[in-house]
């Protein structure tokens, strides 16, 4: 891990990047940082049967079957990561041509985001052996995510690229299809009874991830390659000779496309986030490159800059202010300053709680971004 700081002022180092790509990567961290707090504020405050039914429903989860936004978070995530890799990929080699190198370096990272996975979501702070969960957190999907990229990127052009990503995504429908499960039979989908829930057990044993209904991580890696695998495509269009036109246009036009193929593949291969099924990767993709493409087109190419600068202090340190919030509750920091208005603002107050927390949290990434310090792995 280290902390860069560019040559000269955190404005002209912005500029010299995607910056579209820093904004949308904020955007999504908003969501995983506090947003949800601010939601469920507003509805709490506004009290309003169609807020709830329409907005606030979109901030839970679907239990297992289908598909809300709030399910977008994560693959967004790891879509964006591998958005970026073409670029990250193409500075490092222009810099020092030596793949070896290269490799260590991925090899690094994915220790690492490994490590900070165990912290964030493993419990390896509580030292108890009998607690630790070894795959269990967004971090580690996407360490695995990434490396399956890497070797996707590095090794094959642009064209095998893109059929080994489908044959990812067909070899897992395939697997999850047609492979019996113990006491289970073949083609279970239900939340105890697939192929990938069973390897997990079968693998990790005590250290498997407990929550309720259970993801899956080990077999789900390979779609995990290919979300990121359809953001590092996404990067390589960017980085293209393309006009900024056609760029958008494919950007939007590939994004209805996935959203519409993982809908129809959906009917004999559910759209299922735990397990990350290869429906969802297609509609989850789907979304993500209508979101990219939106952002490119405001941000890079028509300049809109409203709102950017919010987004992109948080885009800028998203590890940092990822790893921030699973360690400390910056609600209770905010208590310092708003606890004593409970008893003014009523069912207000969690909103106003929610909102001072984010404020703490985005003006420690503004000094950080203000004094280009920005933690990279």
């Amino acid at each position: 891990m280290k902390m860069e700081a560019p040559a000269e002022q955190p404005a002209v180092a912005t500029r010299e990047r995607l910056m579209s790509l820093d904004a949308l990567r904020g955007f999504d961290m908003f969501w995983i940082i506090g947003g949800y707090w601010i939601v469920q504020g507003l509805a709490k405050g506004l009290n309003n049967r169609w807020f709830n039914e329409h907005i606030l429903a979109q901030t839970e989860h679907a239990r297992w079957e289908g598909f809300v936004a709030w399910d977008l978070i994560m693959p967004l995530f790891l879509f964006i990561v591998g958005a970026a890799m073409p670029f990250s990929f193409a500075k490092r080699l222009e810099q020092d041509d030596n793949k070896a190198r290269l490799y260590g370096h991925i090899l690094y990272r994915v220790i690492i985001l490994w490590i900070l996975g165990m912290i964030a979501q493993g419990r390896l702070l509580d030292y108890d052996l009998s607690k630790l969960q070894l795959y269990s957190n967004t971090l580690q999907a996407i360490a695995a995510g990434y490396l399956i990229a890497s070797l996707i990127l590095l090794n094959l052009p642009l064209q095998w690229q893109v059929l080994v990503t489908g044959g990812l995504l067909m070899m897992y429908w395939v697997l999850l299809s047609v492979v019996p499960v113990p006491g289970q039979g073949m083609g279970q989908l239900t939340e105890y009874g697939n192929l990938a829930f069973y390897i997990d057990k079968l693998i990790l044993g005590r250290f498997q991830d407990g929550t309720n209904p259970p993801y899956t991580w080990i077999l789900s890696s390979m779609t995990f390659g290919a979300t990121v695998m359809i953001g590092a495509l996404a990067g390589q269009l960017l980085r293209s000779d393309r006009t900024q036109a056609s760029k958008v246009l494919i950007l939007l036009g590939s994004g209805v496309a996935c959203i519409l193929a993982g809908w129809v593949w959906g009917l004999i291969f559910p759209v299922i986030k735990h397990i990350w099924t290869s429906s969802m990767v297609l509609y989850a993709g789907g979304w993500s490159l209508l979101l990219l493409g939106l952002f490119y087109l405001a941000i890079d190419v028509l300049e809109y800059r409203f709102l950017t600068t919010f987004f992109v202090v948080i885009g800028m340190n998203a590890i940092a202010a990822y790893m921030a919030t699973h360690v400390f509750d910056f609600r209770q920091l905010a208590d310092i300053f708003v606890g004593g208005l409970a008893k003014r603002t009523g069912d207000w107050h969690d909103f106003i709680r929610g909102t001072a927390g984010i404020a703490i949290l985005w003006l420690i990434l503004y000094y950080m971004y203000r004094k280009r310090t920005f933690i990279k792995i």
